[in-house]
């Protein structure tokens, strides 16, 4: 007898009065653990993405190929907060969010370089990878493709009637698109949990946002639809993870989405053919120096004696190894057969 069909969540009373919105908590006092694993983490990315920039230019990967570098104290941050079972979805700058979700760097490694060992058996590249067993959902290439589909993920843990939280990422020039107004509704109407991450790193694929959106301040995009946001510095992991604690209490407590606006940058071009000349090399090097997620933590590590300058080069060794490794299986990997094509196909 098959089983009796559940009901779509109800649409949430209407409240003149909704809970006050939440501030911009402090940066979150880490441990010494909890340094050294967000140091470990950034790195992780940090070598990963370099390698795939100098893949690139030797032609081993083909097609887009968008680098996380600078970017890396925000996805680790939002890791730290969550639990077993949360989902992630992000858009095309997706490398850093797959191996800071726990996918394996051979198996990212070799979908970028197209081989049989790839998440997507060589055939999705370097935008379209997932895990489900990381509860990874993409990498997609439609800008602002990722949020409705996010939003989907929310809808189901309702649906479901778990306390898991889905984390939607996507970028300040992802924002202007439709299909994210959209989806604001139907997760405000539903008190849906889930995060809307705004990677603001300032340029989208090469304007300035002073130039593209009326709106400047990105966590204000969701308050026509009674969504709370804030502003995070996304160049500290350890703002990120007050902020995705708080979040992630938002939404598991049933007060529905929320939205953090991250300000973060990135030092590369919007993608590899992207020669960002629409600033300037000081402003690059400025961000540099002054606000880099991993020599923040580096500094702080030292400072503290928490670890040495030699404990610190070991850690960047064996990353090195392991980013070393997975490129190695990726340009040894077989390329996938032809019979692939007619594989993961969908009627």
């Amino acid at each position: 007898m098959a089983a009796a069909a559940r009901k779509a969540p109800k649409r949430a009373k209407s409240d003149n009065k909704p809970k006050s919105a939440p501030k911009t908590p402090a940066p979150a006092s880490f441990s010494k653990e909890q340094e050294l694993a967000a140091y470990d983490a950034m790195l992780l990315i940090r070598r990963f993405e370099e390698k795939a920039g100098q893949l690139y230019g030797m032609g081993f990967i083909g097609g887009f190929c968008h680098l996380y570098i600078g970017q890396e104290a925000v996805v680790t941050g939002m890791q730290m907060a969550l639990k077993e079972g949360d989902q992630v979805i992000t858009g095309y700058r997706d490398h850093g969010h797959m191996l800071a979700t726990g996918m394996e760097p051979r198996g990212v490694m070799a979908e970028l370089t197209g081989r049989r060992g790839g998440y997507s058996h060589g055939k999705g590249g370097s935008m379209h990878m997932f895990s489900k067993e990381k509860n990874f959902y993409g990498g997609h290439g439609i800008v602002g493709a990722q949020v409705p589909l996010g939003t989907g993920l929310a809808f189901a843990n309702i649906y479901r009637g778990n306390d898991n939280v889905s984390v939607a990422y996507f970028g300040d020039g992802a924002a202007n698109q439709g299909q994210v107004y959209e989806s604001f509704n139907m997760a405000s109407l539903w008190k849906l949990p889930v995060i809307y991450v705004i990677e603001n790193n300032r340029y989208a694929m090469g304007t300035a946002v002073s130039r593209s959106s009326a709106e400047t301040v990105f966590a204000h995009r969701g308050l026509s639809f009674r969504i709370p946001g804030i502003q995070v510095d996304g160049m500290d992991v350890r703002a990120v993870k007050a902020a995705a604690d708080l979040a992630t209490e938002w939404c598991r407590s049933g007060e529905g989405p929320i939205i953090l606006e991250m300000q973060t940058y990135r030092y590369r071009g919007h993608s590899m053919s992207d020669p960002a000349k629409y600033r300037s090399k000081d402003e690059v090097q400025k961000m540099r120096s002054e606000h880099d997620p991993i020599e923040q933590v580096k500094k702080r590590l030292i400072d503290k004696k928490w670890a040495s300058e030699e404990d610190l080069k070991a850690m960047d060794k064996k990353v090195r190894d392991i980013v070393a490794d997975a490129t190695d299986f990726a340009q040894s990997d077989a390329e996938p057969d032809a019979s692939e094509l007619w594989t993961d196909i969908v009627h």
